[in-house]
């Protein structure tokens, strides 16, 4: 049996779709962080991939403890207003000029929010061609922007619901977002397992989708380490055209 015919066999009886966005929808499967680590490069801002990841993970935590991302911000406002973090972090420790952080921050994220929509509009046929077929259901960490993220990319219409973690209060990964989810896909009266679950994210998306007693496909691209990308599972894809070819 070839990969293929193993999916298909996987998939089979499959009732719903879950799409992850960040990392999915808007990269093909490769983490952000080396997606923006390549725009600080294209916009000549150098620095050792420890400082850079220091920077990111820094952000992160920044824009989870306090309310930076509002829900009219689009994808390129949320990307500014995060590489701005980024590199405010890099100025305060002596490593970049002060003076250069918005206007570098205004490059980069315009930088990344074309492979962003380049992505999302790759994507948008798979999701037109599905939709008719199966009800589609968002599940995502993210800010409380995503309505509008998704609206300004023009894929929101293809999401019978959306289930957000800054709304639901849920985060990956815990399960139980996976779980309304699955409730949010109108299937809480069948099998989580009639719930298939596509996400970049091995321990993110994979691992807890399992714990929800979903089934998970693994779109696996370059991810944030080592350890996650030799994680080993069966049900992997490498985009998200081959779901049109496996869903039955």
């Amino acid at each position: 049996m070839n990969a293929t015919d193993n999916l298909i066999r996987y998939v089979d009886g499959v009732k719903g779709l879950i799409f992850d966005y960040g990392g999915t929808l808007d990269t093909g499967g490769e983490h952000w962080s080396h997606v923006i680590r390549r725009a600080w490069q294209q916009a000549g801002v150098e620095t050792d991939l420890a400082t850079f990841r220091e920077a990111y993970v820094y952000a992160e935590r920044e824009l989870a403890r306090t309310l930076h991302i509002l829900p009219h911000h689009d994808f390129h406002d949320l990307l500014r207003i995060k590489v701005n973090i980024e590199l405010q972090w890099l100025a305060d420790q002596g490593e970049f000029p002060p003076e250069d952080v918005g206007p570098k921050a205004e490059e980069i994220a315009a930088i990344c929010n074309a492979e962003a929509k380049r992505h999302v509009e790759a994507a948008a046929p798979v999701l037109d061609a599905l939709s008719p077929r199966f009800p589609l259901v968002l599940v995502s960490n993210f800010y409380g922007n995503i309505d509008t993220v998704l609206q300004a990319f023009g894929v929101r219409k293809y999401f019978h619901k959306v289930v957000e973690s800054a709304v639901v209060g849920v985060r990956k990964p815990d399960p139980k977002i996976f779980s309304l989810g699955v409730e949010a896909l109108g299937l809480q009266d069948a099998s989580p397992h009639a719930a298939l679950v596509v996400g970049d994210s091995y321990t993110k998306d994979v691992v807890p989708a399992l714990e929800a007693g979903c089934r998970a496909l693994w779109l696996k691209g370059p991810g944030w380490s080592d350890a996650e990308d030799a994680q080993p599972y069966p049900y992997v894809i490498q985009n998200l055209e081959i779901l049109t070819k496996i869903l039955r």
